[in-house]
């Protein structure tokens, strides 16, 4: 079979792909027809490739109709449609081969256009946000220790499986998610690594039940080398998710597969998951990161500014960093509002415009101060009790720090 791509066949693959992104739209498009998806146009057949059978028959069962008349409208006719594995087709981006055998239709001929130049295939893609790196992690005290633990998981896969990041939102979980599925898929060392959330397992095991059936769900998350799981507590409540997702994990763990889990407590913490869920969790390594210092803040808020291509002099990232707290989501908003206030005004970012721009986000991050925090501070300056503060003692060593435990308050 020739296999050399002409400019008709390349103009085959831009009206292939101009019709379905008409029919399905470009969200869909993008997400199910485009990257890892081989067309091949032979005897008036369009034969859809992709590597994965739990995606080939998601593709059969959806969009056979819509592929259908996709190749109708380009080739004419009642072309079919075929549908095979290829795993050369995993990490290709949407490919379309014209067979020797393929005859192209008359009204295709007379259509397509003549050029010097060789025309381009650019499909129709949506702007998708780039996965972190683990370079970019900025660590601190608080963060150390679950940072060395996520490069050992590229060094040394398997040996803390399960591997669970805890810690508040925006302090970098998710960070450490996104950095580790990159530095495996580029390190070469891991044939297959999946990272997803815990929403979208489910609604994928819940998917499979309804319709393709669990073996082909089981052979996708059974056959990795390493299983990225971001918001374990979605899990909670769901206890036949739960279940399968036990046996997903003893079944890498004896394999001496990878896997990591995110979540915003400890496994005992976690309400709603189950004993055995928790015990899988608690039996490998569970790795806390505490909320960003202002140092590392400071760093962070650096790279934002940086990345962003906004110039903020030194003063106004230390402000920024000294008054919001360690959520690096929040950081990124202040860093994005700064850039576009400045914009927008025609001046430069300064200390006074950060102070104005970002007024309502220091004042929301700032934690109320409780009752029981005013008298500790009041009793440890004035070296007197608690209990005496409430007691009748009208001596002024008492009388002083409770009338002033009442004015702050």
């Amino acid at each position: 079979m020739d296999q050399h791509v002409t400019r008709d066949d390349m103009e085959i693959v831009s009206r292939v792909c101009s019709a379905l992104g008409r029919i399905v739209g470009a969200e869909r498009l993008e997400l199910w027809l485009s990257r890892g998806v081989q067309y091949t146009v032979v005897d008036h057949s369009l034969r859809v490739a992709v590597a994965e059978n739990f995606r080939l028959e998601y593709l059969r069962r959806t969009f056979r109709n819509d592929l259908a008349a996709a190749a109708r409208e380009v080739l004419g006719g009642e072309p079919t449609v075929e549908f095979a594995l290829d795993e050369s087709s995993a990490l290709s981006s949407p490919t379309l081969r014209v067979g020797q055998a393929q005859q192209t239709s008359p009204a295709l001929a007379q259509a397509a256009p003549k050029s010097d130049a060789t025309p381009t295939f650019e499909p129709p893609r949506l702007p998708r946000r780039q996965f972190a790196s683990l370079d970019d992690f900025h660590t601190g005290p608080g963060n150390q220790v679950a940072y060395s633990a996520a490069r050992g998981v590229i060094a040394r896969p398997g040996q803390y499986s399960p591997l669970t990041l805890v810690g508040p939102p925006g302090c970098g979980k998710t960070h450490l998610l996104e950095g580790l599925w990159r530095a495996a898929r580029t390190s070469g060392s891991f044939r297959r690594v999946i990272y997803l959330t815990a929403e979208q397992f489910t609604n994928q095991f819940l998917e499979a039940l309804k319709q393709s059936g669990t073996p082909n769900f089981r052979r996708k998350y059974r056959d990795v080398e390493l299983l990225l799981i971001d918001d374990v507590p979605f899990f909670a409540g769901k206890q036949s998710t739960v279940v399968e997702l036990v046996h997903t994990i003893d079944t890498l763990l004896r394999d001496g597969r990878q896997v990591v889990f995110a979540a915003d407590r400890p496994p005992a913490e976690l309400r709603g998951l189950g004993s055995d869920l928790a015990a899988r969790l608690s039996g490998g390594l569970v790795c806390p990161l505490a909320a960003a210092d202002a140092a590392t803040r400071r760093k962070i808020v650096e790279q934002l500014a940086a990345r962003q291509g906004a110039s903020i002099p030194p003063e106004v990232l230390t402000f920024v960093a000294g008054q919001l707290d360690g959520d690096a989501r929040q950081l990124a908003g202040a860093v994005n509002r700064l850039a576009a206030t400045g914009e927008a005004l025609g001046r430069p970012i300064d200390l006074d415009l950060a102070q104005t721009a970002l007024a309502d986000l220091i004042g929301a991050a700032r934690r109320p101060v409780r009752l029981p925090e005013i008298v500790d501070a009041v009793c440890e300056v004035f070296g007197v009790g608690s209990d005496q503060l409430q007691s009748t003692s009208k001596s002024p060593a008492i009388t002083l720090p409770r009338m002033l435990v009442m004015f702050l308050a």
